[in-house]
C-alpha cells in the first residue's frame, strides 16, 4: 500500500472559513485549530456564530474568533477579508464552504429557487475567491484556497437540481482558478463530498411533497453505508488543502458516481432516471426548513426516522445545528 508522505505543517497560518458556524465548517475550523491555524468563521447569525466559537475554544492550538459576514454581499466580504488580513498581517488559508441546499422537483421550487442557489452557493464562492485572491497571492506560505463544491456538481441529482447546478458552477471555479493562480504562488483545491453526517437536514430547505422529501433525504444523509462521518471528511479536506491537491471526491458511492458518469454518461443518465421515478412527485410550491418541516411530523413519521437517521441527528447536536 502507498504511504503518503506527512503533510506539510500550517502552525501559526491564518485561516478563514465561511459558513463557519456549524456542520462541516465547524468541524473544518477544528481541525484547523487543531494543526495551530489561526482561524476566523464567517457566517450570517451572530448568535451561531458566538455558540461555534466557544465551542471550538476548548480546543488546543490555535486562536478562533467569529465575523458576521453574507457571502452574497461582495462589497462586505471585501471589507471583512480586509480587515481579517490587517489584523492577523495577512491571509494564508481560505475556505469557502458557505451555501444552501434544496430539495424538491424542480417545478416546485422554481426560477427562484435556482437563483438562490446560485446566489448563495456559486456567487457566495465567486465573492469569497475573488475577494481572498489579492491577500493569498501576498501569503509568505503560498496561499491555499479551497472550494466545497460536491459530487451533485459532478453528477446531476434529481430534486437537488438549483444545488446540483449552483455545484458545477463551483466545480468549474475551482478548476479554472487552480490553472490560473499557479503562477502567483496560490493553489486551488476542489472538494467534491458526497453524503456527510452533518445534521445539515435541519437547515434544508424543502419543497413540492415537502414531508416526504424531508423523510427521504434525511434518511439517506443518516445513512451509515451511504453517507460518511463529517469528522473524518473534515480531516481528509484539511490533508488535501495542506497537500496542496488539485481535487478530492470523499465516499466510495461519490467517487463511483462521479467515475461512471465519465465513462458512460447515457447509461448513467438512465439510472438516475429510473431513481427520480420512486421520488416524491407534485406538492406545493416555495419551500420550509427541515427544523419546521420535522416539527409538523406525526408521532409515527417522526420515531421512524429517528431510527433511520440516528446518526444524523446525534451529529446535529454535536456540530451546532440546532
Amino acid at each position: 500500500m502507498r504511504v503518503l508522505p506527512a503533510a506539510p505543517p500550517i502552525e501559526g497560518l491564518t485561516a478563514v472559513v465561511t459558513g463557519g458556524s456549524r456542520g462541516l465548517g465547524l468541524l473544518l475550523a477544528r481541525q484547523l485549530l487543531r494543526r495551530g491555524c489561526d482561524v476566523v468563521l464567517l457566517a450570517r447569525d451572530e448568535a451561531e456564530l458566538g455558540r461555534a466559537v466557544a465551542r471550538l475554544a476548548q480546543w488546543r492550538g490555535g486562536t478562533v474568533r467569529g465575523v458576521v459576514c453574507d457571502v452574497r454581499d461582495r462589497a462586505a466580504l471585501q471589507d471583512r477579508l480586509a480587515e481579517i488580513a490587517r489584523a492577523h498581517d495577512g491571509l494564508d488559508i481560505v475556505i469557502a464552504n458557505a451555501g444552501i441546499i434544496q430539495v424538491g422537483p424542480a417545478d416546485a421550487l422554481g426560477p427562484d429557487g435556482f437563483q438562490e442557489a446560485m446566489d448563495s452557493v456559486f456567487h457566495g464562492a465567486l465573492n469569497t475567491a475573488l475577494a481572498a485572491l489579492p491577500h493569498l497571492r501576498r501569503s509568505p506560505a503560498g496561499g491555499r484556497l479551497a472550494l466545497i463544491g460536491s459530487v451533485g456538481g459532478l453528477l446531476a441529482v434529481p430534486h437537488l437540481l438549483p444545488y446540483s447546478c449552483a455545484k458545477s458552477a463551483v466545480a468549474a471555479l475551482a478548476e479554472g482558478l487552480r490553472a490560473e493562480e499557479g503562477a502567483h504562488g496560490v493553489t486551488v483545491t476542489a472538494v467534491h463530498p458526497g453524503l456527510m453526517r452533518t445534521g445539515s437536514h435541519l437547515h434544508a430547505l424543502f419543497g413540492g411533497d415537502r414531508r416526504r422529501e424531508y423523510a427521504w433525504f434525511s434518511a439517506l444523509a443518516g445513512a451509515p453505508v451511504l453517507s460518511m462521518s463529517a469528522e473524518r471528511a473534515a480531516e481528509r479536506i484539511v490533508c488535501a488543502l495542506q497537500r496542496r491537491r488539485p481535487r478530492i471526491v470523499l465516499t466510495p458511492a461519490a467517487r463511483l458516481g462521479a467515475r461512471a458518469h465519465g465513462l458512460a454518461p447515457v447509461t448513467t443518465t438512465r439510472l438516475v432516471s429510473a431513481v427520480a421515478r420512486v421520488l416524491p412527485r407534485d406538492g406545493a410550491r416555495g419551500t420550509l426548513d427541515g427544523s419546521t418541516v420535522a416539527a409538523g411530523e406525526q408521532p409515527p413519521a417522526r420515531r421512524l426516522r429517528s431510527v433511520l437517521g440516528a446518526l444524523n441527528e446525534r451529529a446535529a447536536d454535536r456540530y451546532n445545528q440546532r
